[in-house]
């Protein structure tokens, strides 16, 4: 994948993000919640949710800044050439990354993201809730 994030690879619109948070199966862990939705694309895509409740605009800017980092780094083009289902990603920062480190993060992001892919598969549905 181009190091771009591109619109292609992106939730842009209200609808795509409340399709996915009304109908996706969702993760809650200590710094972020993960909420994910089988798409028919061949690539997932990715939204960040970052209200102003973890921080003003720098702060928000920084949470997103490294959850697209992580899903730029840890995403090929198809991941159907694996065998897995595509999904739609929505991603809500929560107040503890504000302080957590970059590791930290990525652990919890790729957990989630295992958990969803889990569940897209065919295991029963879920909802899991990580220590705050």
């Amino acid at each position: 994948m181009s190091q771009a994030f591109g619109s292609d690879v992106r939730l842009r619109t209200r609808a795509e993000f409340d399709h996915v948070q009304r109908g996706g199966r969702r993760v809650s862990l200590r710094v972020l919640t993960m909420v994910g939705r089988p798409n028919a694309l061949a690539r997932d895509r990715l939204g960040i949710i970052a209200s102003r409740k973890i921080g003003g605009a720098v702060v928000r800017n920084r949470a997103k800044r490294r959850i697209r980092e992580i899903f730029r780094r840890d995403h090929p083009d198809a991941v159907q050439t694996r065998g897995e289902r595509a999904l739609d990603i929505v991603v809500i920062a929560r107040q503890a990354m504000v302080e957590a480190d970059y590791a930290v993060i990525e652990a919890e992001f790729r957990a989630a993201l295992r958990t969803l892919r889990g569940a897209a598969a065919g295991a029963p549905a879920l909802q899991t809730r990580g220590a705050k």
